[in-house]
């Protein structure tokens, strides 16, 4: 938006933190939203001042577009200060007027509580369809398959030769010798059929010894720091972990950034499913083939997600890794976030998901590899922990 600084609208300095950020926009939104007597014009620019400063990327080339000081506030709209004093006056009115401040703050609830904690949501296993065709004791195999080198086939036929000798003795004939090497050949050939049955190879000894049991890795909510991030990674370690090859990771950037992109990851097998946690008005949310998403039937608005960005950048980064993306929501305030049946729309990259959606289908989709580390994967990702 030409002419506006965004510093100054939310009526903080150029260096203030993203706490500082959230906390200015959280009082203005409450006085300038077009139902607390706002226009939608003026809470639209302030969203995009919101989301531009909060968001590090956004703002750090915000910062050096205006490096100038070319940006100043509109007289129509004034600093973010005075918005905020003439905001709280028009409050002050209507509650004058309608003779009962109570009743009127109990009617301006239009937004997300920045108080309210989600509920915890824990799905009940016998109701995941995956949980019980899983053996949490089912010993890992790791990919690629490392080459166990040649000594158990020569010890099968260094074995063979030993009784070589007697065998010529007692009956020297060729079907003797074609008796003798017979099992030779199916030992081979059963030792290449089935290689995850052979004691660990090096590189897969050396694995287990760099990260033993560590299953998860990151910290969840460093970068926001929302309760919505810390309930999901609680899904995650109590449910999903039950798959033997699943790695959890908290707070990754996109190849090539810096910054905390995404939110939570899980990989498993040849599968990793990245995932957001996001807070969103109660509702019912769907999301149409354009990949718009619609709150109650109507374009939603009031929020947004940069999944399908890093969905593009792993898949580039992990071409033989199939990706996805979960977007799992909770309610902002008081109230019930339900979302569409994924059984009855098309395979998308991303779906919102309630938490117990996101246990049982994510689970399912981790389950066909559920006791798979693919080594190369599993380091691709690590290393964009943040």
């Amino acid at each position: 938006m030409d002419g506006v600084d965004y510093y100054e609208l939310l009526g903080v300095s150029r260096n203030a933190s993203e706490a500082e950020i959230k906390s200015a926009y959280r009082s203005l939104a409450r006085v300038m939203h077009p139902d607390a007597g706002g226009t939608s014009g003026t809470f639209r620019m302030l969203q995009e001042a919101y989301e531009t400063l909060s968001d590090p990327v956004r703002r750090s080339g915000y910062d050096k577009a205006t490096a100038g000081g070319t940006a100043r506030p509109m007289p129509w709209f004034g600093t973010g200060t005075r918005a905020r004093r003439d905001g709280r006056s028009r409050e002050k009115d209507r509650e004058r007027r309608s003779g009962d401040p109570n009743r009127q703050s109990r009617t301006r609830h239009f937004g997300g509580d920045p108080d309210f904690v989600p509920p915890e949501t824990r799905p009940d296993p016998s109701n995941l369809p995956w949980w019980k065709t899983v053996d949490p004791g089912e010993r890992l195999h790791y990919l690629p398959v490392t080459e166990h080198g040649h000594a158990p086939v020569l010890a099968a036929i260094g074995g063979w030769l030993l009784f070589l000798p007697g065998m010529l003795t007692i009956a020297p004939s060729l079907l003797v010798l074609t008796m003798w090497l017979v099992p030779v050949v199916a030992a081979t050939g059963l030792l290449g059929l089935v290689p995850h049955r052979l004691p660990a190879g090096r590189a897969d000894r050396a694995f287990s010894a760099e990260f033993g049991n560590s299953r998860v890795f990151g910290q969840p909510g460093a970068v926001r720091g929302e309760p919505a991030e810390r309930l999901t990674a609680e899904l995650m370690s109590e449910y999903l972990a039950r798959l033997p090859g699943v790695r959890i990771f908290h707070g990754l950037s996109w190849p090539g950034s810096v910054f905390a992109d995404v939110d939570h990851a899980v990989l498993c097998g040849r599968r990793l499913v990245l995932v957001e946690s996001k807070m969103w008005l109660p509702g019912h949310y769907t999301v149409d083939d354009g990949g718009t998403f619609r709150r109650n039937g109507r374009q939603f608005r009031g929020g947004g997600t940069r999944l399908p960005e890093g969905i593009a950048s792993y898949r580039e980064l992990l071409p033989e890794i199939e990706v996805r993306g979960a977007l799992v929501l909770y309610p902002s305030r008081a109230g019930e976030t339900t979302t569409g049946d994924v059984a009855e729309v098309p395979v998308r990259p991303i779906l919102p998901m309630g938490p117990e959606q996101f246990v049982r289908e994510i689970g399912r989709w981790l389950s066909a590899e559920p006791a798979t580390i693919d080594r190369e994967a599993f380091r691709a990702v690590l290393e964009r922990v943040v």
